[in-house]
């Protein structure tokens, strides 16, 4: 499992906050060797968009420096409008053969110009040898001015990109190390970032549905700005449900009461259009990870709502971590998913 171990700093950049993680393995699974956090500076980032290229990458490097990462290469992530990840059907062809006419089938599913897109793929299932039939390949496809923006700032930070997953498969990669994955069980892994949620719906080790809800943690935040007057820090705070001046736990519930059901709106629409295309119409599993899902009342309305068991998911229910060592609180684990599923990821993966 560990041979020739050569490890890569996963990190998470975030709208509001940068995320790193570094493992090494111990005993059957890993433990954390490096973690750390850094906020990035108001509007640097906007739905994932890097905005103040030179902000974010010295936000990276007091990162890294606190943090104490030792590695040089990096493994980052990209979500949003500009990632593109579709499961497709095509007649079974030899690997040689697809890896030549990936890009023309990919032209027809794209809705960018495929010149403007970078493109990966993975063969999920296909006849057996000599057999005639279709196969099933999963088709990403991300734009090329999203991967420099993200690729440049790491290298500015002193750093080495050498993978850029998605969000939603890095989830995956936490969920597969640290849980008993189910043969059969559809589980539906949620990550509610500040401006997107996450989702990938998988099964026994396969993802079966992706999709990004372009509306995050930050629709509380200015919500909270627009209906009680307050700035963003204020609003955040209050968010989180720590105590502002002036304002009232009963005046903050309504409003983030009414986003979260216009969120969970949005996920439900989701569910349902998985429902009516995938071969399978349920549901097993909720696990939940972000820092937006902290906020007060979103688990529990989750749960209630779609009457599905509904658990956070715990990114070091197996991997070892000592959270007194990094100075991390008990709420750490939620918003740590991605960046230590990228941190299992290894140069040169698909």
């Amino acid at each position: 499992m560990f041979a020739r171990y050569k490890p890569v700093a996963g990190l998470d950049i975030g709208s509001t906050v940068v995320k790193v993680v570094e493992l090494r393995p111990s005993g059957r699974s890993y433990k954390v060797v490096g973690f750390g956090t850094e906020p990035v500076p108001a509007d640097a980032i906007v739905d994932g968009a890097i905005i103040d290229a030179t902000a974010v990458a010295g936000a990276l490097d007091r990162l890294f420096a606190s943090a104490r990462i030792k590695t040089r290469e990096v493994a980052a992530s990209l979500s949003g409008n500009s990632v593109i990840v579709k499961k497709i059907t095509l007649p079974v062809m030899t690997e040689a053969e697809l890896s030549e006419s990936i890009q023309w089938e990919a032209e027809q599913y794209i809705p960018f110009d495929i010149q403007d897109v970078n493109l990966d793929y993975q063969i999920l299932s296909s006849p057996p040898a000599g057999a005639k039939g279709n196969m099933e390949v999963l088709l990403v496809a991300a734009k090329k001015d999203k991967i420099a923006d993200y690729t440049d700032v790491i290298r500015q930070a002193g750093r080495t990109p050498v993978v850029v997953d998605v969000d939603g498969f890095a989830v995956q990669n936490v969920y597969e190390a640290n849980y008993d994955v189910e043969p059969g069980a559809v589980v539906a892994l949620l990550n509610a970032g500040a401006s997107a949620v996450n989702m990938n719906i998988v099964s026994g080790g396969q993802s079966l549905f992706t999709r990004d809800i372009s509306m995050g943690g930050n629709a509380f935040t200015e919500a909270l700005q627009k209906e009680l007057g307050l700035s963003f820090e204020r609003a955040e705070r209050a968010k989180k449900g720590e105590p502002v001046d002036g304002i009232e736990a009963a005046d903050v519930a309504p409003i983030l009461r009414t986003v979260t059901e216009s969120l969970l709106l949005e996920v439900q629409k989701t569910l349902d259009f998985f429902k009516a295309t995938a071969a399978s119409d349920r549901i097993d599993r909720v696990l939940v990870s972000g820092g937006s899902s902290r906020v007060d009342g979103f688990v529990e309305r989750l749960s209630e709502r779609f009457g599905t068991p509904v658990d956070w998911l715990d990114p070091f229910r197996r991997i070892e971590f000592d959270g007194a060592r990094f100075g991390a609180g008990d709420d750490v684990a939620p918003t740590a998913a991605v960046a230590v599923g990228l941190a299992l990821r290894r140069a040169g993966d698909r």
